[in-house]
């Protein structure tokens, strides 16, 4: 695994800065072979293209493969695991401290401004909303461009700062739907819309992550921290469906996948994807697929 740095000089480091963290930007990029690693992190974004890796962040957990990426912010604790794949690699960018305030200032402040106070005053850090992001048209196709471009420009730091500083816009942008989707939330007052918002994104992507396991309702509502019931209405409020039907339509795409991809016996892919029963598994994909499992394999060859 290669690590390019971006070496930066930094403002004086604030008194809130907890302490191990780097001191400068940087890019992990190139294989990631099978491993677990704990700690505190920079602001981050984790990308993963060929596979898979599981984050575990306290109560949040999230599995990041090809089609998404994962926002982790400053100072959060987390837990990766990456299995043994051998065409995953990693891609993912960690922000110094300050970085996104910085950015975020030179966007939103008068050009008279910049010029007397070049520099943002001291003020909150930034808190982005942690959850997996599907692939989009606003930031993957810069984090796609920056993975595609760095090898030949890995010691121009002029380069990486200009293509770091670009992503971090995107960001930022990414950030403002979010609030948008926010606003839209079932809930009267603003504050509790985004606590809403942070704790339901936590258990889908609790219930996403755990595909392959036994989970219940009451599961995924200790993981938002909600009475199953208050969790069951708010969910399919969200998201227009219950977490059942969630966790089903997750587990029949991954099946999905399998049969497309593999020469698994479809008992062995019904356990994969965490069905019990290979009649209750069968059922339920033809319900949504319209064909048998071995009639949808049969038809993608």
């Amino acid at each position: 695994m290669s690590v390019v740095l971006k070496p930066r000089k930094l403002r004086p480091r604030s008194a809130h800065h907890p302490p191990g963290l780097g001191e400068c930007s940087f890019i992990i990029n190139g294989n990631a072979p099978e491993h677990n690693w704990a700690g505190l992190g920079c602001l981050s974004i984790k990308s993963f293209h060929g596979g898979e890796a599981l984050y575990d962040i306290g109560r949040g957990r999230f599995r990041i493969g090809s089609d998404s990426y994962l926002i982790l912010n400053q100072s959060q604790h987390y837990e990766i695991t990456v299995q043994a794949q051998p065409t995953i690699s990693s891609f993912c960018l960690f922000f110094e401290d300050g970085f996104a305030e910085d950015v975020q200032y030179s966007l939103t402040t008068p050009a008279a401004k910049l010029l007397d106070n070049p520099q943002p005053p001291p003020r909150e850090t930034l808190r982005f909303f942690e959850r997996t992001y599907q692939h989009d048209d606003l930031l993957s196709p810069a984090l796609f461009r920056l993975r595609a471009q760095l090898p030949a420009h890995k010691h121009d730091e002029a380069w990486i700062n200009e293509q770091l500083s670009d992503v971090m816009r995107r960001l930022l942008l990414v950030h403002q739907r979010v609030r948008h989707e926010v606003e839209r939330f079932p809930a009267l007052r603003a504050a509790t819309r985004e606590e809403l918002y942070r704790r339901l994104h936590r258990a889908k992507d609790f219930l996403a992550a755990s595909f392959d396991q036994s989970v219940t309702l009451d599961d995924a509502a200790a993981i938002a921290c909600l009475s199953p019931n208050h969790f069951l209405r708010t969910f399919q409020q969200a998201f227009g469906q219950t977490p059942h039907q969630f966790l089903t339509a997750q587990r029949i795409t991954r099946a999905e996948r399998l049969l497309r991809q593999t020469t698994l016996p479809v008992t062995d892919i019904c356990l994969a994807v965490g069905f019990e029963s290979l009649g209750s598994f069968s059922t339920l994909f033809r319900r949504h697929r319209g064909l048998s499992p071995e009639q949808f394999r049969r038809s993608k060859r």
